[in-house]
């Protein structure tokens, strides 16, 4: 009997080896300096990219004149950049027409962080990655997952299309350019340690997740399931305190009823009035179906949010103390 163990142990040792191994690297690290004194300021916008159509461009203008008020240092990007199937390359004239020739504000000068959306990878994704699109326009930065760290604050950026299954598993969705994902397991594995990871060692006294999806939302896509199952008891285990995303093409603030969590759907860059409002188990502050964006401003001690329609007016507001003990 011997002989026939052997083998099986060898063959055992040979299978564990060829199986696709979970190796997480740390998330790239970006730093971003607040200003002289310790505020923080930016604006989030997503769903956004169509040439300037559905609003897009006032949209982008009423972007400039809050973003001058408030004296921005960056813009978030919550993807979805790239109508209707990303770009086709680096030389893509879309990114050209719908970021460069539309957002043109003095204001909105300033880095724009950038995570993909679901639409960006049904084009060449790793388009939008690509150094060469900073070299077209200095502000690109996008990256599939990282941290931009400004001291005050530390964002979280993750590639969160990876994530849903029916991308994967739809006929529909045969174009996704899973380049660099594949296979979906060990990619979601890799993103949610390094996210871990990364959580653990932040020190900022606010920590701000950014993905493309929801994980709640009352508007047409709902709740993101995947998301709810690998992402949330990490977000609640390390006291993020909000969750920023787009997808869903509406302006949304959700209060988490067991943390101290909020989620903020910032997804109403152009096309939106989709008609839908859903129920949802956590509590509903603030709802709005149709175009504009949202800003932040932080302190060590204070976050303050306001989100804006498609004429700049303030249609919800919501001001959170940091207590000087922490959470």
């Amino acid at each position: 009997m011997a002989a026939p163990v052997a083998l099986l142990l060898l063959f055992l040792v040979a299978a564990v080896a060829a199986a696709p191994a979970v190796v997480a690297a740390e998330m790239p690290r970006l730093e971003h300096p607040h200003k002289g004194d310790g505020s923080l300021a930016l604006l989030a916008v997503g769903d956004w990219g169509r040439r300037g159509a559905y609003n897009q461009s006032v949209v982008a203008a009423q972007m400039g004149i809050v973003g001058e008020k408030m004296g921005i240092d960056f813009v978030i990007s919550t993807g979805d950049n790239f109508y209707k199937n990303g770009l086709t390359g680096v030389d893509d004239k879309a990114f050209e027409e719908s970021f460069s020739d539309i957002y043109t504000a003095k204001s909105l000068q300033k880095p724009w962080y950038t995570v993909l959306g679901n639409h960006d990878y049904r084009g060449d994704a790793l388009a939008q990655l690509s150094p060469v699109l900073r070299k077209v326009d200095s502000r690109w930065i996008c990256i599939k997952s990282f941290v931009v760290s400004a001291e005050i604050a530390d964002f979280f950026f993750v590639d969160t299309t990876p994530f849903v299954l029916k991308y994967w598993t739809d006929p529909k969705n045969s174009k996704y350019d899973w380049r660099g994902v594949s296979p979906r397991e060990t990619y979601i594995a890799n993103v949610v340690k390094d996210l871990e990871d990364a959580l653990k060692q932040s020190k900022a006294p606010w920590k701000i997740v950014v993905g493309h999806h929801a994980i709640r939302s009352v508007s047409q896509h709902g709740d993101t399931k995947e998301l709810l199952q690998h992402l949330l008891p990490i977000l609640k285990a390390h006291g993020v305190d909000l969750y920023l995303n787009g997808h869903d093409h509406c302006l949304e603030h959700i209060s988490s009823r067991d943390s101290k969590l909020q989620y903020l759907t910032s997804g109403a860059g152009s096309k939106a009035w989709r008609g839908v409002r859903t129920a949802n188990e956590d509590k509903v502050e603030f709802f709005y179906d149709g175009q504009g964006f949202m800003s932040l401003r932080l302190t060590a001690a204070e976050a303050s949010v306001a989100f804006y329609d498609v004429a700049g007016e303030v249609l919800h507001a919501w001001t959170v103390a940091k207590p000087a003990t922490g959470y």
